[in-house]
């Protein structure tokens, strides 16, 4: 078979596992030849490809990024995208697309797949973990480590300044970065969008810390918000996530007379060499991927259930949000303050 891969909206650690391992299974066993397409759905849309071979993913597997590019196009926005997307496969002679993306780039692929007829496998990435029917995303793992291990560098300048630190971690309309990597790097206090937050039971945690002797650590995701509205940006607004971290800060140290700085780690999350465990992750998604385009079971994306690599419905996977429950979070709040 002659099939199409390409990678899409934001980068993220491991993404060149998933093409290693699927052009190296897809060659050796199977026989198969592969196109990458450049910069995500662009390139299918613009049919711009690169030739993927096993010469070409060979050292790729640390590598983070993505050696095909990635972009946030989205073709169904195009009135004449859909047509433009079946003539490039065709003319290539492409009998499948597997796409590795989030939500938004499994999303599109479920139209295409569901609405449009178009052969397609999804795989599931994004440092959120916000898809729904896998336990874990390609990502998340490494952007779980990177957050924690700055948490855990802050903990001696808070100390050593007696001042509150506050670390705005990424996750958009999800806390499972700032829930995971704060449990793990003993934070005192750790705010998801999940629960909207009473900034003065944060203040009170700040003061509790301070009367132990302890500078606190407050981790906060981009998209967490005060319950009383008096921060006004979030999804949906038209405003960037980010700007949180600053703006409790401030709040903080008004409220409390506490010294306190903030540190936005950003992009830093998504960068860099991807975990142990996304590489093994990645490549067990790829290995299932290139199955699944032999196996002609499309509109389906590959999905982590317990140890097993299942498939489900590529439309099911973006239906809805995976939110860090109640539950879980009442879990961590044994040791805020």
């Amino acid at each position: 078979m002659r099939v199409g891969v390409l990678t899409g909206g934001r980068d993220c650690p491991g993404l060149n596992a998933v093409v290693r391992a699927v052009v190296r299974k897809g060659v050796q066993h199977y026989g198969d030849e592969f196109l990458g397409f450049v910069d995500g759905w662009r390139g299918p849309l613009d049919g711009d490809t690169v030739p993927l071979d096993i010469r070409a993913v060979r050292g790729t597997l640390p590598r983070g990024g993505t050696v095909l590019g990635t972009s946030r196009t989205h073709p169904l926005d195009h009135p004449d995208g859909v047509r433009r997307i079946r003539e490039n496969l065709a003319e290539h002679d492409l009998d499948a697309l597997i796409t590795v993306g989030g939500r938004d780039t499994l999303g599109t692929a479920a139209r295409l797949a569901d609405e449009h007829g178009l052969p397609i496998v999804g795989v599931p990435k994004t440092i959120d973990n916000d898809l729904w029917g896998t336990d874990c995303t390609i990502g998340h793992d490494t952007a779980v480590g990177v957050a924690t291990s700055a948490i855990d560098r802050l903990h001696t300048t808070a100390e050593s300044h007696k001042r509150v630190l506050v670390v705005e971690v990424m996750g958009g309309d999800t806390g499972w970065i700032a829930l995971r990597a704060g449990l793990a790097g003993g934070a005192n206090v750790v705010l998801v969008p999940e629960q909207p937050f009473d900034v003065e039971q944060v203040c009170a945690w700040v003061t509790s810390r301070f009367r132990a002797s302890y500078a606190p650590i407050v981790v906060v995701a981009d998209g967490a918000r005060p319950a009383d509205g008096s921060m006004r940006l979030g999804p949906g607004s038209g405003v960037r996530l980010s700007g949180v971290g600053e703006w409790l800060a401030r709040e903080i140290e008004q409220r409390s007379g506490k010294e306190a700085r903030t540190t936005v780690l950003g992009h830093l999350q998504r960068g860099g060499t991807p975990s142990p465990f996304d590489r093994w992750l990645a490549t067990r998604f790829g290995l299932h991927a290139i199955d699944a385009v032999h196996d002609r079971d499309f509109g389906r994306t590959v999905a982590l259930r317990g140890n097993d690599v299942i498939r489900i419905p590529i439309a099911e996977a973006t239906s809805r949000v995976k939110r860090v429950s109640p539950e879980l979070y009442a879990e961590a709040g044994v040791f805020f303050g």
